[in-house]
C-alpha cells in the first residue's frame, strides 16, 4: 500500500497558536469561550489542565481570564470584559480579525454586509458582531431578493468552500444591481488544503480525512474528497479506523483539518502499521517520521514560551512541553531600551516568540511579531484595494521590484502606466504609487501591483470633471452675454481668453472698432477685461467673444470731440470723382466736395489734390446719426487766392501742350453725387441742395 499524507495537514497557524497559548495558561479562574478548536481530545486536554469551558460570557465571573478562540467573538465582547475587569487572552486568529475589520468598515461606510458561510458557524456570529448584526448570511447560490437594490460588500468564513464561495459570488454580480465589493477572506492555508484534497482525490483509490465531527474545515475537505473520489472515509480519531475496508487499496491518501493535532493523524497510522495485512509497506516508518519532523519548530511559526531567567544580554525562555531553556537576545525584544529590572518581575509569564531561524541554532523574536503584525494590517488594507506606495529598486524586462517589509513587489510593464513604456531604467530610485493586483502570501511572499489602474482612474477623473464642468459651462453662456476673462495666450489672429476656466477666443478683427496690427496693442497677457459673447458652438466647443462690442464706436464720441466751424488737419486717403476723402482721425473721414477745395472750378479733384497729402480744412457740416462730416478746404483760402495745386500744370515745363478742343461740360446728376457714401467710407457729403446749386453754375 502506498500511502500519501497531504502536505498541508494539522493545525494551521491560527489554531496552533490558540491551542499553545491556552495550554501555557494556569487554570485557576481562567476560561474558555466555546470550544478552543472543534477536538475533543485537546479540548479534554485543556479541561485537565484546569481551563473551564463556557458558552456565554455571562458565565465568566468579573476579575477573571478569558480565552477567545481562533474563530473570534462579537466587538460587544471586548466591551464589557473591560467593564467587568476581564482580562482577555485575544486568540483570533489573524485572517479572521482582518475579515472583522473589513465588516466594520464597510458597515460603516452605509455598505450591506453580505457574510458568505454556515450562519450558526462561531466565526460568523463573531463577524455578524462587527457591524450591529445588519448582515445577511448566504451559504447558497440562491440570492434573496432584498439584496437586488443595496449596494453591497462580501465577505466570507475564512473555512468556506473556495469553490463554493465563486459560485455564490457570481450569482451575486449577476443579479445585483448596484456596486459589489468582494473581498476573498478565506484562509489562504484553507485553500490550500482544498486544492491539495482535490488532487490527492484524483490520485489515491481511497482517502481517510482525519479531523473533530464538528469541524467545518474537515467537513469541507471531505465533501471535496467525496466528489472525487469514491472511497473517502471519515474518522474523529483512529478508534474509527476500520482496516478491513482499506486494506486492498495500492494508495491511500491522508488529509487533516487545521484542528486535528499531528498526533491523531500518527495514531492512525501506527494502527495501519500494526496490522500486519498492511505491515508489508516499506514507506510506513517514513510517513510516521514525517509526522514526527512536523511537529517540531518551523520558521516564521510563532511559539508561546514562558520567561524564565532576565540577564544583562536578554532573556533565558522556556519553550512550551519541553524543560530546555533558550537564549533570547535582547535585541529581539519589543521594547525602546533593555532594562534588566523590567524584565525581573515578569519571569514565569507568557511570552509570544516568532521562529525566525532553525539553522544552526534556534533564533525567536518578540520585535519580528510586531512587525509582521504592522505587515499584516498593512497587508489586509492592500488587499482591500487601498494605495501604497514603494521605491523601485531594479527592473528587468518584465517589469519594475521593489519592496515592502517582508514582501517583494513586482510592477509588470504594461501596469506602469497607461500606454507602452520603452525604458524602464528610468524608473529605478523613484517612488511608485500602486494598488495590489494579488497577494502571494505563501511560499515567496510577493505582491503583483499595479501604478497604471491609479493614473487611469486619475485620468478619467479629469476628463469627466472637465466634461462636466463644459457641461455647465455652454448651460450658462448666451449670445449677447457679457463675461470677465482673463488673457491667457496671444496668437498673430486674436487672443484665447479664459472665461470661468474655459478658452473663448477673441479675434483680432474684434478687439477695436478701427482696427490693430497686433493684438497686444490693445489686449496686455494676464489682464482681465469684460467681453461681449458673440457666438456659441457647443456642439465643437467653440465660444467666440468680441471686445470692441463693450466700447464706444468712432462715431459715436462725434458730437463731444468736434463742432461746425473748427479747423481739422487730416490726411487725403482716397479721390472720387465728385471730391476728397480726408482722415479725420482713425475710423472718422469727411468729404471735401470738389466744390469746397478751391475757389476757382476745377474739373476734377486729382488736379490739384493727392492721396497721402495732408491739408487743414474746415468743418461745414456734421451729421452724427448718418455718421457724415463736410469739409471745406476753400473756406480756409482767401477769396481770389489759388489753391496751389500739387500737380504739375500744363505747360509749365516743356514744350507748350498742344491745344485741346474743349468738350461740352457734363452735367452731373444728384444721383452721382449722393453715390459717394456706398463707396465704404463712412464719412459724410454735402446735401443735395449744394449739389444742385453747383451743377447749374457750372453749366452756366
Amino acid at each position: 500500500m502506498n500511502i500519501t499524507i497531504a502536505e498541508h495537514s494539522g493545525f494551521c497557524a491560527g489554531v496552533k497558536h490558540a491551542v499553545e497559548t491556552a495550554m501555557s495558561l494556569e487554570g485557576v479562574n481562567c476560561y474558555v469561550l466555546g470550544e478552543i478548536i472543534h477536538n475533543p481530545e485537546v479540548v479534554a486536554e485543556l479541561a485537565a489542565r484546569g481551563l473551564k469551558e463556557v458558552d456565554t460570557l455571562d458565565r465568566v465571573p468579573d476579575g477573571a481570564t478569558v480565552v477567545f478562540r481562533s474563530h473570534g467573538v462579537p466587538e460587544s465582547y471586548f466591551v464589557e470584559c473591560e467593564k467587568r475587569g476581564i482580562k482577555v487572552v485575544d486568540c483570533t486568529c489573524s485572517f479572521v480579525r482582518r475579515t472583522q475589520k473589513i465588516v466594520s468598515e464597510q458597515h460603516a461606510l452605509g455598505r450591506h454586509v453580505v457574510i458568505v458561510g454556515e450562519i450558526g458557524h462561531p466565526e460568523v456570529i463573531g463577524l455578524l458582531g462587527w457591524c450591529g448584526g445588519e448582515a445577511t448570511v448566504l451559504n447558497n447560490e440562491v440570492i434573496p431578493e432584498h439584496l437586488r437594490e443595496k449596494e453591497l460588500a462580501v465577505v466570507c468564513q475564512t473555512t468556506f468552500s473556495a469553490e463554493k464561495f465563486e459560485k455564490i459570488i457570481k450569482n451575486i454580480k449577476k443579479v445585483c444591481e448596484k456596486t459589489v465589493a468582494v473581498f476573498k477572506t478565506i484562509c489562504y492555508t484553507t485553500i490550500e488544503r482544498q486544492n491539495e484534497v482535490e488532487k490527492l482525490s484524483e490520485q489515491c483509490e481511497a482517502i481517510l480525512v482525519i479531523g473533530g465531527l464538528n469541524s467545518s474545515n474537515t467537513n469541507k475537505l471531505y465533501e471535496l474528497a467525496a466528489k472525487r473520489c469514491n472511497n473517502v472515509f471519515r474518522l474523529a480519531s483512529s478508534a474509527d479506523l476500520d482496516i478491513s475496508k482499506i486494506k486492498n487499496f495500492k494508495s491511500v491518501g491522508i488529509v487533516s483539518g487545521a484542528s486535528t493535532p499531528n498526533t491523531q493523524t500518527r495514531e492512525v497510522l501506527l494502527k495501519m502499521a500494526e496490522n500486519t495485512e498492511v505491515k508489508a509497506t516499506n514507506v510506513m516508518d517514513e510517513v510516521v517520521a514525517k509526522i514526527d519532523n512536523e511537529s517540531k519548530f518551523k520558521k516564521g511559526q510563532t511559539v508561546v514560551a514562558t520567561i524564565s531567567q532576565a540577564t544583562e544580554d536578554g532573556l533565558q525562555i522556556l519553550l512550551p512541553f519541553s524543560k530546555k531553556e533558550v537564549a533570547l537576545s535582547k535585541d529581539e525584544l519589543d521594547c525602546e531600551e533593555y532594562k534588566v529590572e523590567d524584565y525581573v518581575g515578569k519571569i514565569g509569564e507568557p511570552i509570544e516568540l516568532l521562529v525566525v531561524e532553525l539553522k544552526p541554532s534556534l533564533k525567536l523574536s518578540q520585535k519580528m511579531i510586531k512587525l509582521l503584525q504592522q505587515e499584516e494590517a498593512l497587508s489586509a488594507e492592500i488587499e482591500s484595494g487601498k494605495e501604497f506606495s514603494v521605491v523601485c529598486t531594479g527592473c528587468n524586462k518584465g517589469g519594475l521590484t521593489a519592496q515592502l517589509g517582508t514582501y517583494s513587489v513586482f510592477v509588470p510593464a504594461k501596469e506602469i502606466r497607461p500606454g507602452f513604456v520603452k525604458d524602464l531604467t528610468k524608473y529605478e530610485g523613484k517612488t511608485l504609487r500602486l494598488r495590489a493586483l494579488e497577494i502571494k502570501k505563501s511560499g515567496r511572499k510577493e505582491i503583483i501591483a499595479s501604478q497604471r489602474v491609479i493614473l487611469q482612474e486619475e485620468r478619467d477623473a479629469r476628463e469627466a470633471a472637465k466634461a462636466a464642468k463644459e457641461e455647465e459651462f455652454f448651460a450658462n453662456i448666451h449670445v449677447d452675454d457679457v463675461v470677465e476673462g482673463k488673457v491667457e495666450r496671444v496668437t498673430n489672429f486674436g487672443a484665447f481668453v479664459s472665461v470661468n476656466g474655459f478658452d473663448c477666443l477673441a479675434h483680432i478683427s474684434d478687439l477695436s472698432w478701427t482696427g490693430v496690427n497686433a493684438v497686444t496693442d490693445v489686449l496686455e497677457i494676464g489682464s482681465t477685461y469684460n467681453f461681449k459673447v458673440l457666438k456659441v458652438d457647443a456642439e465643437n466647443k467653440k465660444v467666440s467673444i468680441g471686445y470692441k462690442q463693450l466700447q464706444p464706436q468712432p462715431w459715436d464720441l462725434v458730437p463731444e470731440k468736434y463742432a461746425v466751424g473748427e479747423t481739422i488737419h487730416g490726411k487725403v486717403v482716397r479721390i472720387v470723382p465728385f471730391g476728397a476723402f480726408v482722415e479725420v482721425e482713425k475710423g472718422i473721414d469727411g468729404l471735401v466736395h470738389v466744390s469746397q477745395i478751391s475757389h476757382e472750378r476745377i474739373e476734377s479733384p486729382a488736379t490739384v489734390l493727392n492721396v497721402g497729402d495732408e491739408v487743414d480744412a474746415k468743418i461745414i457740416a456734421i451729421d452724427p446719426v448718418a455718421r457724415k462730416i463736410n469739409l471745406s478746404i476753400k473756406a480756409l483760402i482767401p477769396e481770389g487766392e489759388k489753391r496751389k495745386s500739387h500737380k504739375v500744370a500744363e505747360g509749365e515745363e516743356g514744350e507748350k501742350p498742344e491745344r485741346r478742343s474743349r468738350a461740352p461740360k457734363k452735367v452731373v446728376s444728384t444721383d452721382e453725387y449722393s453715390d459717394w457714401s456706398d463707396s465704404g467710407s463712412g464719412s459724410v457729403g454735402i446735401s443735395i441742395a449744394d449739389i444742385l446749386a453747383d451743377a447749374q453754375k457750372n453749366n452756366k
